[in-house]
């Protein structure tokens, strides 16, 4: 049975590192979206806030940042890139993952 456990738990890993069909739970993404990122990027993600404008922050639906793999915006979002700060500790793992599934219904 250990076994099984320890093996469950590699493919678990495997997934949230962006494997395919590694998807969160968008509806829940939303949530935890509007609670921390909202703030500097936008209810729609276009980082048309004040913040957003003063850090020109890209439009999260774009191109640019959806060409982006699953395992490199879970990257950016535990460990921060430029001003946008780590949110390691400040949302778990499965919220991390929901909140990339929702930036995924932002594509244009």
């Amino acid at each position: 049975m250990k076994k099984v456990i320890a093996i469950g738990g590699l493919l678990l890993l495997g997934s949230w590192a962006g494997a395919p069909g590694a998807r969160g739970d968008a509806a829940a993404g939303k949530d935890a979206y509007q609670k921390k990122c909202a703030m500097c990027h936008g209810a729609d993600g276009k980082g048309d806030t004040p913040s957003g404008k003063s850090m020109k922050l890209r439009d999260l639906g774009s191109d640019d940042v959806q060409k982006q793999t699953d395992a490199q915006l879970i990257d950016i979002t535990v460990n921060g890139k430029g001003k946008m700060p780590a949110y390691k500790g400040k949302l778990t793992d499965e919220q991390i993952k929901d909140v990339v599934a929702f930036i995924r219904t932002l594509k244009k």
